[in-house]
């Protein structure tokens, strides 16, 4: 299982520390703030996926979004 860990940056080494301890803890790494707003913006887009194949949202089709542009 991966779990995501939202910490403040003042605490971080020590976390890290304390998380690379535990020996049933496979990998620790801090992800960047960019990481974190891609993960967050994927995690959208799969969700709005999943509400478009049960009928609850209309998304754009590619056309509509090549007219955008």
């Amino acid at each position: 299982m991966k779990v995501l860990v939202d910490i403040p940056d003042n605490e971080a080494t020590f976390t890290m520390k304390v998380l690379k301890s535990l020996t049933f803890v496979k990998k620790v790494k801090p992800m960047s703030d960019a990481s974190v707003d891609l993960w967050d913006d994927l995690k959208e887009a799969a969700e709005e996926v999943r509400m478009h194949k049960k009928g609850k949202i209309k998304l754009k089709t590619a056309q509509d979004l090549l007219n955008e542009l």
